[in-house]
């Protein structure tokens, strides 16, 4: 059994920062890909920065230069560190780890969603 728990979120200023993490435990035999999704109210979902389990990182054009993606692997935790927070960055925050089972099979876990609001 593989759980996946997200911390981290809040209310914050504008031009405010924020950092949620995302940690993994059960049986894991590895994780290959983490990263971040949000959904605005009435908006889909979007990807907002993933992380490779060499290091390779990819970022939302929207994110690029304000988010930060991080991992620890021996932690089987993903951080996203946000800045210069905007009002339209207002969302819950998913995370999603790409987890190799002990059986060899992965599977991508998420999160269970953590609010960001950014308000003055």
């Amino acid at each position: 059994q593989v759980q996946v728990v997200e911390s981290g979120g809040g209310l914050v200023q504008p031009g405010g920062s924020l950092g949620l993490s995302c940690a993994a435990s059960g049986r894991i035999f590895d994780i290959r890909d983490m990263g971040w999704y949000r959904q605005a109210p009435g908006k889909q979902r979007e990807l907002v920065a993933w992380i490779s389990n060499t290091g390779r990182t990819n970022y939302a054009d929207f994110a690029k230069g304000r988010f930060t993606i991080a991992r620890d692997n021996a932690k089987s935790t993903v951080y996203l560190h946000m800045y210069s927070l905007k009002p339209e960055d207002t969302a819950v925050y998913y995370c999603f780890q790409d987890i190799v089972g002990i059986s060899g099979t992965g599977e991508y876990y998420w999160g269970q969603g953590t609010q960001v609001t950014v308000s003055s």
